[in-house]
């Protein structure tokens, strides 16, 4: 189960990231400026915060089995339609349904770990499904190069595009949602997982879920973390031409360490947690790796904009994005912690904020570039935005499930 969801979201990545190294091209030829290439990178990431939470509930209700071969059809379909793009609506428009079909897919991964694995596994198999993507993330980088260099960017959308198709079909042939129905799990690993049955699913405590400090402050912190984030996603190669003077090939695998450092971060974070809680609880242990990760990639990221060194600047930013990722893995295991059988609703919530700093990461870029031609400005958000993360954790409890806070009235 874990193999498969881990290429899931290699495959997530793999669409997700393909346009940002392609992205000189694609402005070059449909004529786009930096403020509207700002505007097609962050439409993915609103109509991805838009469909989170609707789809976390009908990952809750119907199951990861139906939902995440939906999901990964429809992105990949518009992976595809992406190398038919005609002009900056078109592109707008498409980006937006990626996106809108995308969402969901971490909260769907949710609710196959909350029914296959024991908690004391749950932090490291979110770290393995964020490193999954970032490697793959980082890996996409180069490929991209390697592929423009022999095909146009519309023919390599629809290559791409075709590899979450295969990965569909072996997951609605293998997968179930309840373990007990898959011939391959024996009684003693159903003992080990300690699942409980499938029941009707009961009603969302949207009030305690919304009156919640604890979930609004999980929700906040995800959202200065994933603004870091969507960063190296979107304009990272865009800096390393332009700011700092490195050619194509260079770009290629500069902006590739980023997302190395990001699936060390998150494994590491996950795996860190995981020991952590079992030693110290799980209040201390699940946000012992971001409160002291994210600090020191706040000081990364103004590293990287006071050196004048290229190569130094991309390490500084590399390292920036491992130290962030060190708390994502953390916030994924106390969506499951406090969301119970809500975990889809409370991933998707979370996830949701985090997408909508992801949506203003790329627009503040764009705009900075467009209206004053400075990168410093919107690195230097960057680093507010981790110290913003790292104050939201200390509000982080992930000790009480939210429904019983409801039933207690707090």
């Amino acid at each position: 189960m874990l193999v498969l969801t881990l290429l899931a979201m290699g495959v997530a990545y793999l669409d997700r990231v393909c346009i940002s190294t392609a992205a000189p091209a694609i402005r070059r030829d449909l004529g786009l400026d930096d403020a509207q290439m700002g505007i097609v990178f962050s439409a993915f990431t609103l109509a991805y915060a838009l469909f989170e939470v609707p789809a976390g509930w009908l990952a809750d209700r119907f199951g990861a089995r139906a939902m995440l071969a939906r999901i990964v059809v429809w992105w990949s379909a518009m992976t595809a339609a992406t190398g038919a793009a005609t002009g900056f609506a078109s592109l707008v428009a498409l980006r937006f349904l990626f996106g809108a079909g995308e969402a969901g897919v971490l909260p769907s991964m949710a609710r196959a770990y909350a029914r296959w694995l024991p908690f004391s596994e749950r932090g490291r198999a979110f770290g393995l499904t964020i490193m999954a993507g970032a490697l793959s993330g980082a890996a996409t980088q180069p490929l991209v190069v390697w592929m423009l260099e022999r095909v146009s960017w519309r023919m390599a959308f629809p290559i791409f595009g075709a590899v979450g198709l295969v990965w569909a079909a072996v997951w609605l042939f293998w997968f179930r949602d309840d373990p007990r129905d898959h011939r391959g799990v024996n009684a003693a690993e159903l003992e080990r997982i300690q699942s409980d049955p499938p029941a009707p699913h009961p009603r969302v405590p949207w009030r305690a879920f919304v009156r919640s400090p604890r979930l609004l402050s999980l929700c906040a912190m995800y959202f200065g973390a994933i603004y870091g984030w969507y960063f190296y996603l979107t304009w990272l190669p865009t800096y390393l031409l332009r700011a700092r003077g490195f050619d194509l090939h260079a770009v290629g695998w500069l902006a590739a360490l980023p997302l190395l450092a990001i699936a060390t971060g998150s494994l590491a974070g996950g795996a860190v947690s995981d020991l952590a809680a079992r030693r110290f609880g799980m209040r201390t242990g699940l946000r012992l790796p971001g409160l002291v990760g994210l600090p020191l990639a706040a000081a990364a990221i103004v590293a990287a904009v006071a050196s004048e060194d290229p190569r130094a600047s991309a390490y500084f930013l590399a390292a920036a994005a491992g130290l962030g990722a060190l708390g994502v893995a953390p916030a994924w295991a106390v969506c499951l912690a406090i969301g119970g059988r809500h975990a889809g609703v409370v991933s998707g919530a979370m996830n949701t904020f985090g997408n909508l700093g992801g949506m203003l990461s790329p627009v503040v870029v764009g705009a900075s570039l467009a209206s004053i031609g400075s990168w410093d400005l919107p690195l230097y958000t960057l680093a507010g935005g981790y110290l913003f993360s790292a104050l939201c954790w200390l509000g982080v409890d992930p000790e009480r499930p939210l429904e019983i806070a409801e039933r207690e009235g707090s």
